[in-house]
């Protein structure tokens, strides 16, 4: 007979069902659909399936390989332990010196803020500006990761549209009208995404004035600051009048092919910038010694890299534009900046969700629906073009084909 020890230790209990955050739960439903085309289509990719992925913004170009060799060397030194909160002195410094150039106004290392990325960099400062429940003014279309930090840390979404039928333009009055008494911060996207569309400097000059005026805080997303056809960059950080209120957003994923090396930055002012330090002290403890270094040397070695880049992204937007102007009921604006083209279906499809999984099934073309990035793009498709010609061109063979035939049967 067991004793009334081992009866308690055999007492069968139930499954452990502990009790989740709010904040977990606030992200449940966060990516439920925006993603279902682009994760079906890697399934059966992975699976040995003939699909084309044209869902994803991920470069297909490699790291450079001197910046690879130069992350090589840094670990062959000794570059593993933490770092400076603030990020790696020589990193600040080469940032610093790129903003110096680039607004015409001085920069110092301190106002500079190194992250985990750049995703990683806005929700540390809007954590840092925003209380729960206050607002934040964005446009859209806007780049599908901010809704998860929203919902993450509580904050209200208070939208403004990009004119979709006039090529995305920005329009001041449009966000003066969104900012209520609970906004906090203006936040914009220059180079955006998905859309490419650039805000003029005379706009975010006016902008900036418009946010000092009301007491609010101005984040420029720039990480595509790189990637322009048209006209060279013009940073927030150029135009603004005045500093104090004005945050810059920037990274290498795109530019420099390094999404998974993980590094971005902010560069704000001082104040901001010490208090940044106090929560990333908390939460992030500093970054890779030797990714920073392989990013400062990417940053000071990169002008004939990026000509490249820029060039072979200018061809494969024109390539992309030429052959949606070739398929009717298909239309799209030629984007001045970034990687990816905002196509129109409205004129064959119910929305562009419904495009995009018809168009999966039917062709193993993955494109990515437009609802996800804001509703006015609800009846568009977002084309990436982190694909070579040569895979662009069978990709679109296939989806004329599968535009024809859903034309006849209509």
């Amino acid at each position: 007979m067991n004793t009334a020890e081992d009866q308690a230790m055999n007492v069968s209990v139930g499954p452990f069902s502990g009790q989740f955050s709010q904040l977990s739960r606030r992200l449940e439903d966060e990516a439920q659909g925006v993603w279902a085309v682009h994760d079906r289509a890697c399934e059966r990719f992975e699976s040995g399936e003939d699909v084309y992925l044209l869902s994803v913004g991920d470069p297909d170009l490699p790291t450079p390989p001197r910046v690879v060799q130069a992350g090589i060397d840094a670990l062959h030194k000794g570059r593993t332990h933490y770092a400076p909160g603030r990020g790696e002195p020589c990193l600040r410094q080469t940032i610093a010196d790129i903003e110096t150039r680039a607004s015409g106004k001085p920069c110092d290392p301190d106002e500079v803020v190194v992250f985990p990325g750049a995703t990683n960099a806005i929700y540390s400062v809007l954590a840092t500006l925003v209380n729960p429940g206050e607002g934040v003014v964005v446009a859209e279309p806007m780049y599908i990761g901010y809704e998860g930090i929203f919902r993450a840390l509580d904050i209200r979404k208070q939208s403004f549209d990009l004119d979709a039928d006039g090529g995305f333009a920005f329009s001041l009055a449009a966000v003066e009208a969104a900012i209520t008494p609970e906004t906090r911060v203006v936040m914009v996207n220059t180079p955006g995404n998905p859309a490419g569309n650039v805000i003029a400097e005379a706009d975010l000059r006016a902008l900036a004035d418009i946010c000092r005026e009301r007491g609010l805080w101005l984040i420029c997303d720039e990480v595509y600051s790189m990637i322009t056809f048209d006209a060279p960059h013009v940073s927030l950080r150029r135009a603004a009048a005045s500093l104090d209120n004005v945050i810059i957003i920037d990274g290498l994923s795109k530019s420099h092919a390094m999404t998974g090396w993980r590094l971005g930055w902010s560069v704000t002012s001082r104040a901001l910038a010490d208090r940044l330090l106090d929560f990333t002290s908390s939460t992030i403890f500093g970054c890779c010694q030797f990714v920073q270094d392989a990013a400062a040397f990417a940053l000071t070695n990169d002008e004939e890299y990026i000509q490249g880049v820029r060039e072979e992204y200018r061809v494969r937007r024109d390539y992309v534009c030429e052959r949606v102007a070739a398929i009717p009921g298909l239309q799209c604006q030629v984007p001045a900046a970034g990687m990816f083209v905002m196509i129109d279906v409205r004129a064959i499809a119910a929305d562009g969700t419904v495009f995009a999984q018809r168009l999966l099934d039917a062709a193993g073309v993955s494109v990515l629906p437009g609802l996800g990035f804001g509703e006015n793009c609800r009846g568009y498709v977002r084309v990436s073009l982190a694909q070579p010609i040569n895979v662009l061109r069978p990709a679109f063979d296939r989806i004329a084909a599968f535009v024809a035939e859903t034309e006849g049967k209509s």
